[in-house]
């Protein structure tokens, strides 16, 4: 069966995503807040030491909670910096913002980006 060359990657696509400039929106409060963001290369990923030994189920959420947030500051801040436009979020307002929003701005960009991966991975 032949393959629909519309539905395969070539890898100078999947070599651009990282380059590429993305923009998402997510409606708060019926209203709409579009934001930037870039996949990352593996030495832009955010580093962590690991998880001490001994480390409560708490403590260890945290942590991932905390490199989660990292990874899509890192993601939107390479945005922010291809930009000519300017930035939509930088990590000075990012705590500030609420947390719905917040979370509504992770989950999209992750959504994204693993509906990316499946993709690749399940083509």
């Amino acid at each position: 069966m032949p393959e629909d060359k519309e539905n395969v990657w070539s890898i100078d696509e999947l070599v651009s995503l990282t380059d590429d400039v993305q923009e998402e929106s997510i409606e708060y409060k019926e209203r709409k807040f579009t934001f930037q963001f870039c996949e990352l290369v593996e030495a832009e990923e955010p580093k962590y030491s690991g998880i001490p030994e001994g480390a409560s189920e708490e403590e260890k959420n945290a942590i991932y909670q905390e490199l989660g947030a990292e990874r899509i500051l890192a993601m939107i801040e390479k945005a922010n910096n291809k930009n000519p436009d300017g930035e939509s979020i930088n990590r000075e307002a990012w705590p500030l913002l609420p947390s719905s929003i917040r979370y509504a701005i992770t989950a999209k960009v992750l959504n994204i980006s693993s509906l990316a991966q499946e993709n690749f991975q399940t083509g």
